[in-house]
């Protein structure tokens, strides 16, 4: 398959999700009511409270949302990336939502992410049925048979078949030799990051970076050279 792969006409990203809520007391009473039925399942130790499991949240589209989709696409010999960032999540989708179906709406274009297919990709298209907005037409995955789904995800082709283990995008960077993403956040820091230091610029930035590092990760699978520094462009 990444024999035949046009690097053109892949579109790589990444997303950066956190709780609906700053705190746990903030949640709506039937919301924290359900909240508290999903901490029980999964709680590991005594002491942890759904209080004290609100900050994981952000990683179930019930209970989180996004705040950023760092895009990005190979044109020539640059990297260019773009970023759909706002703490107004409906207008992010919907702004990312409108780009899909401008540009990567034909049977050859491909997403691409790491662990996006049990992650990035549902996520994406739950937030955007919840939020009211018509899925683009490359997430939408009703009927089509598994060779018709336009999705690429690093980790899955890292697995060869084998579905015993999850393998982080920063453990693969640093045995393939690309710069980590995660020199400054990783991913357990981005809700106190959002909520209580209300830096989203630092967020989009990691975002960005991860988006990079999937797209270097795919190239060294392919036998390609590295994107460098001054190959990659970001666009406001």
């Amino acid at each position: 398959m990444l024999d035949q792969l046009k690097l053109e006409d892949v579109l790589f990203l990444d997303i950066e999700t956190v709780p609906q809520y700053a705190t746990h007391v903030e949640v709506p009473e039937a919301t924290r009511t359900l909240w508290e039925r999903k901490a029980g399942y999964l709680k590991r130790e005594a002491d942890e409270t759904p209080e004290s499991l609100y900050g994981r949240a952000g990683i179930y589209a019930e209970f989180g949302k996004i705040i950023c989709i760092s895009t990005g696409f190979i044109h020539g010999d640059s990297f260019r990336i773009k970023s759909y960032f706002s703490d107004d999540e409906p207008k992010l989708l919907k702004d990312f939502g409108e780009m899909l179906n401008r540009h990567y709406c034909k049977p050859h274009h491909l997403l691409c992410g790491h662990n996006a297919k049990e992650f990035d990709f549902p996520y994406i298209a739950r937030r955007m049925l919840i939020n009211g907005l018509e899925l683009p037409k490359i997430l939408k995955l009703y009927g089509k048979k598994p060779w018709e789904v336009q999705h690429l995800d690093t980790m899955d082709l890292w697995r060869f078949g084998d579905y015993k283990n999850y393998t982080s995008l920063n453990l693969l960077t640093n045995i393939f030799g690309i710069p980590s993403p995660k020199d400054d956040l990783d991913g357990s820091m981005v809700g106190d990051t959002y909520w209580k230091e209300r830096d989203l610029p630092r967020i989009v930035n990691y975002c960005q970076k991860d988006t990079l590092a999937v797209a270097q990760l795919l190239l060294r699978f392919m036998g390609r050279p590295l994107i460098t520094p001054d190959d990659v462009v970001i666009s406001e």
